[in-house]
């Protein structure tokens, strides 16, 4: 197969977080709503729990901030460039370069999941799947953070940072109904504006929501 076929095939959002970099962290890496979600989340996790980060980028803040409260991490990131930075970011944490859609997980092997603005490229059936997969990983009691874009929108093309990108989500309600038919109960949901450190960025509705699989993990 020629480089250019290979080159070709790499996910949307590969290519896009190769080329935002360490912007990325900068633009977006101290949102005030992001590091409450992760505070929350380490106040609930055992000692030395198991975690996973998906869409890891630069490892910082979120593994940073998992690492430093004494847990493990499992970053993944479709984006070679983004798990190089996270790898030198944050050495205590381990990084992969691969796309969480074609990974497979334990049942119950996981205190702790993040799913920080990591599902906008993904369909809404493949966000969906990920998501039930996800809180299978989970151990009954364990607790899965996300956070996205609430829009009813499939395939737009949107600037994001000043490239072009084709994006996905659901609006409020429809990413809590994904969330809760995955089998996780929504806690607490938190809506927050926020505009991002970069040049020409404006405003952007986020979406927080806080969860636990509960169950006996049947």
């Amino acid at each position: 197969m020629r480089h250019e076929d290979v080159k070709r095939q790499r996910p949307p959002a590969a290519a896009l977080f190769d080329a935002l970099g360490a912007d990325y962290e900068k633009a977006f890496g101290r949102a005030p709503a992001h590091l409450a979600a992760l505070e929350w989340l380490i106040e609930r996790l055992p000692p030395a729990a198991r975690t996973l980060d998906v869409g890891s980028g630069t490892g910082r803040p979120t593994a940073a901030a998992l690492v430093g409260a004494g847990h493990s991490v499992l970053g993944v990131d479709v984006s070679p460039v983004m798990v190089e930075l996270a790898a030198r970011q944050v050495p205590e944490a381990e990084f992969r370069h691969a796309d969480v859609r074609e990974l497979s997980f334990e049942a119950g092997s996981l205190d702790g999941v993040c799913v920080f603005f990591s599902l906008l490229q993904m369909t809404r059936a493949e966000q969906s799947a990920l998501t039930r997969r996800l809180a299978l990983a989970l151990r009954p009691g364990g607790h899965l953070v996300l956070a996205t874009v609430p829009a009813d929108v499939e395939g737009v093309e949107v600037v994001f940072m000043g490239r072009p990108v084709h994006a996905t989500s659901f609006a409020e309600e429809g990413v809590v109904g994904m969330v809760e038919a995955a089998g996780l109960t929504v806690l607490s949901r938190h809506s927050v504006t926020f505009t991002p450190d970069h040049p020409g960025a404006g405003p952007e509705p986020h979406l927080f929501l806080y969860c636990r699989r509960d169950g006996t993990g049947r």
